[in-house]
């Protein structure tokens, strides 16, 4: 490339200003200003500042218009990761965000204090207008200090108790209570479980519900069947081969997430044993692969985009009205999808 044609490419390149766009339009830049705030203009004028920005292909300096404005148009979304779970939130709630001209940012942090704060200075550096995280108690100072600040937050999957935020969360104590109740239904009582590590609200309330629907029938389940699995697929592997070692192992396991299931499905796969013939199995979250897997797995439905839907009027509300103090919890029901992974004991 020549100099000459570089020099080009170099002008070609450089982003269009409010003071191109003017020239372009034969306005004023007062003009354009105004037309791009949504005050009233001409409608003459009006045209041509859109024929200008449509030929000099014009984009409004976001960093800019958020310190102009207190306002980005940009809700951070902070997440352990993008799994299976997490990815079909930020989905909905992308979705759902277009709707009211807002875009969604994320910020996977795995769990990490160092990067949970992190991620934090990085939407505040963004000037976000609100943030969805899933909770996390480690950083509850931090959090605070941006609530202080006039940030919108709202909590989802995980609780951070006591802070001055608004949450939307499943039930998940009466959605694991209904998935073991139906276990319980079918004759079995040597019921297993492995649940979610008891750091997290949602992992706390999977197993209350285990618990309910065996107190529900004056029963009380043998606590060699209750097992740690961490919310992770190497210990949902773990975990079940440790129950089926047991002398007196059970009849049918609830598995309080989709990683532990999957690791307990490979440990089954394995050793040969057969769903539902030698084991009933019940998931927490249906995933295409639950309903892919041969025979498919009864799971609980986590219904996401009805939470995604949830969090944005929450969001579009307390940016309406910034003097609300957000406190607003909303609990949503989960379905239970039956399929082929249960039997009646005979």
């Amino acid at each position: 490339m020549t100099s000459r044609a570089n020099a080009q490419h170099q002008v070609r390149k450089r982003p269009a200003t409010i003071v191109d766009v003017a020239e372009a339009a034969g306005v004023a830049i007062g003009t354009v200003s105004r037309h791009l705030n949504g005050q009233p203009v001409r409608a003459g004028n009006r045209d041509q500042i859109e024929r200008a920005i449509a030929a000099l292909g014009y984009r409004r300096n976001s960093t800019a218009v958020a310190m102009k404005t207190n306002t980005s148009r940009i809700v951070g979304f902070l997440v352990p990761a993008l799994g299976e779970f997490h990815a079909a939130m930020l989905e909905q709630l992308s979705r759902q965000m277009r709707l009211s001209g807002r875009a969604v940012l994320s910020f996977c942090h795995n769990t990490q204090p160092a990067t949970l704060r992190e991620g934090l200075e990085f939407f505040a550096a963004h000037r976000v207008d609100a943030l969805v995280m899933d909770g996390e108690d480690s950083v509850r100072q931090e959090v605070l200090q941006h609530i202080d600040e006039g940030l919108v937050v709202v909590l989802y999957d995980n609780d951070i108790p006591g802070l001055p935020v608004d949450r939307v969360f499943v039930d998940n104590r009466k959605a694991s209570a209904r998935a073991v109740n139906h276990l319980l239904e079918l004759g079995h009582e040597r019921i297993a479980t492995i649940h979610g590590s008891q750091r997290d609200s949602a992992g706390r309330e999977r197993l209350a519900g285990y618990h309910d629907a065996f107190a529900a029938r004056g029963l009380t389940p043998d606590p060699s069947l209750v097992v740690d699995g961490q919310w992770g697929e190497i210990r949902g592997y773990e975990r079940m081969r440790d129950l089926l070692s047991l002398p007196n192992p059970p009849t049918a396991v609830f598995s309080a997430n989709y990683n532990m299931t999957l690791g307990g499905l490979a440990y089954l796969h394995e050793a040969g044993i057969e769903i539902p013939r030698d084991l009933s199995l019940v998931g927490f979250d249906d995933v295409p692969a639950l309903r892919l897997h041969k025979p498919a797995i009864t799971a609980v439905a986590q219904p996401i985009a009805e939470v995604a839907e949830a969090i944005a009027r929450i969001v579009d509300a307390r940016l309406a009205d910034p003097s609300a103090m957000g406190r607003h919890e909303q609990r949503i029901d989960c379905g239970i999808t039956l399929r082929d992974s249960t039997r009646r004991l005979k």
